[in-house]
């Protein structure tokens, strides 16, 4: 078959994702004080991510070499598996972030550390068993009138998995607002102890809330496009409108190492000894805690 454009950016897109998010895992495996919770949130999320830029890239191997139906409905699983994986990393690293603020006293203990392993068994069980759905038997390949705009899944399939996502995202929302309030309240109450408002406090409380925003903006205008185009789309539609939602949408998995990995002085640090061999710092890294933001 000819080359479809869209399959060959999703192939390219596929590969940037891999290519960063392997990174991001090796420099997390590769250094043993990288061993916090917050790190094994972002390795959970660049492991998803990882995994999700290697499906892109072998579903369209298999669609030009090897195109089959059994193949097909294992590409899309996989795919499924991996992308709830990454949203779902999402929404734990923002719990973690929230009970950073909420409970900072309480935040170094074991109870925090089962708490993050037990959302993470949830989280990757959760996408994993999504994932398997069209693989046992939760398809259109014998039923065409129940194709969805994403073949070989089922309307009421993307249909729940749109409704996960806008459920995680309005918990996201949520919970970011509440990390806001918490911010501008600390801000405000170390100010009051100084008894002034200083210039800092006011730049520091919007460099937190204007931080937050990217974060959640980011996430939704890559997702939201492509989830509610899953719910009011016609799979009789033009395939190019569901090419045209989904390739944002691998987007998300390109920027998330960007903002939850690189921007980490502890793995820049990490990232100078893995390619240096050594680390002689001009400057001093400060170790992020998990409710930097």
């Amino acid at each position: 078959a000819a080359l479809n454009p869209w399959d060959v950016m999703l192939c390219v897109s596929g590969t940037a994702i891999a290519c960063e998010n392997a990174l991001v895992v090796a420099i997390i495996c590769y250094s043993p004080a990288l061993r916090t919770p917050m790190f094994v949130l972002v390795g959970s999320l660049a492991t998803a991510d990882l995994l999700a830029g290697l499906g892109l890239i072998l579903n369209f191997v298999f669609q030009y070499v090897i195109p089959s139906e059994t193949v097909s409905l294992l590409t899309v699983g996989f795919l499924v598996a991996s992308f709830t994986a990454s949203v779902s990393s999402l929404l734990a690293i923002t719990v973690d972030r929230y009970l950073s603020l909420y409970n900072a006293l309480t935040y170094y203990s074991e109870r925090t550390v089962l708490c993050i392993h037990t959302m993470l068994a949830g989280a990757w069980g959760v996408s994993l068993c999504l994932g398997l759905l069209p693989v046992l038997g939760w398809n259109c390949l014998h039923d065409r009138t129940s194709c969805s705009v994403v073949r070989p899944l089922t309307k009421s399939n993307v249909t729940l998995l749109s409704a996960s996502f806008f459920l995680i995202f309005l918990i996201m929302l949520h919970l970011y607002i509440e990390i806001c309030k918490i911010v501008c309240r600390h801000a405000h109450q170390i100010a009051l102890q100084q008894h002034f408002l200083t210039a800092s406090h006011y730049v520091t409380t919007k460099k937190g809330v204007s931080t937050l925003a990217i974060i959640l903006g980011t996430f939704g205008a890559s997702w939201l496009p492509f989830a509610i185009y899953c719910v009011v789309g016609d799979p009789d539609y033009p395939s190019v409108y569901t090419y045209a939602t989904l390739l944002p949408a691998t987007y998300n998995s390109m920027i998330n190492p960007i903002i939850y990995a690189y921007r980490n002085q502890e793995i820049q640090r990490s990232i100078w000894v893995l390619f240096c061999g050594c680390f002689q710092a001009k400057v001093s890294f400060r170790s992020r805690s998990p409710s930097d933001v």
